[in-house]
């Protein structure tokens, strides 16, 4: 698909006072639901037509998404939607394991029921979006207990690192919901991590939150072996070896102990 032929993706609206923010806001959305395609080159002109508002504050915007990696600028064309390569995942996943283990376990170093409740008032909120089989509340309540932890050990530039690889990793779509594992199973895997804050035992938290950070990865990485492969017949037998090959490069260990 080229410029010409590229579908609108955007409602016309004015963005208020930032134009550049607001742009960047209706661009991520626009990518998290599929409304703008990785490999179509969309027109800078044509964005900024579509949300009436110049062609500058689409520049700025699409540069901020490219220092992230989430678009490739195509010069004298418009942007690309970049989808993650299996590698680039996995080394996403190596550093949100570096992160955010270490975070549960400054957390979880004494029993913290008080952050526990909070996390738990997430998971709650999660639970019922599960229900209701609303996908995007159910990953924004997953997001917050994530950042929850994080917060709580007291290291912004952390938060702000791993905000920003989830960006860059909502970009593969549908997450694993769906694929392997339903929205039900993701809150289990919070579950022990929660508890285990409260009570105060840091190995059994720290355990709990490598082994979902993990398979989390690994899911993910299957997904895009598949995209980037045969893409069209699902996740099969070599994506799966694939996936855990890539995870243990990355890592500079064996999985062999991960189920």
């Amino acid at each position: 698909m080229t410029v010409d032929d590229a579908p609108p993706v955007f409602a016309p609206r004015t963005p208020p006072e930032s134009l550049a923010s607001q742009v960047f806001q209706l661009l991520r959305s626009a990518i998290h639901t599929g409304a703008l395609d990785p490999g179509t080159i969309y027109s800078i002109a044509q964005v900024a037509e579509q949300l009436e508002v110049s062609r500058s504050p689409v520049r700025e915007a699409l540069l901020r998404m490219a220092e992230t990696g989430i678009v490739r600028i195509v010069r004298n064309r418009g942007f690309v939607v970049v989808r993650p390569h299996p590698r680039e995942i996995a080394e996403i996943f190596a550093v949100r394991l570096a992160l955010e283990v270490a975070a549960v376990e400054r957390v979880s170093r004494v029993a913290n029921p008080e952050l526990g409740a909070r996390l738990r008032l997430a998971i709650s909120e999660s639970h019922g979006a599960a229900t209701r089989g609303d996908e995007e509340e159910f990953f924004r309540h997953d997001f917050l207990m994530h950042d929850g932890i994080l917060a709580a050990a007291g290291n912004d530039r952390a938060r702000r690192i791993v905000a920003e690889l989830r960006e860059t990793i909502r970009i593969l779509g549908p997450y694993t919901a769906g694929q392997t594992r339903s929205l039900a199973d993701i809150e289990r895997e919070h579950e022990p991590i929660v508890a285990a804050i409260e009570a105060g035992q840091t190995l059994p938290a720290q355990e709990a939150m490598r082994a979902h950070l993990t398979h989390t990865a690994l899911l993910l990485i299957q997904q895009a072996c598949a995209v980037h492969g045969a893409g069209e017949s699902g996740i099969g037998e070599g994506d799966v070896a694939a996936a855990r090959a890539i995870w243990a490069d990355v890592l500079g260990w064996g999985i062999g102990l991960i189920s």
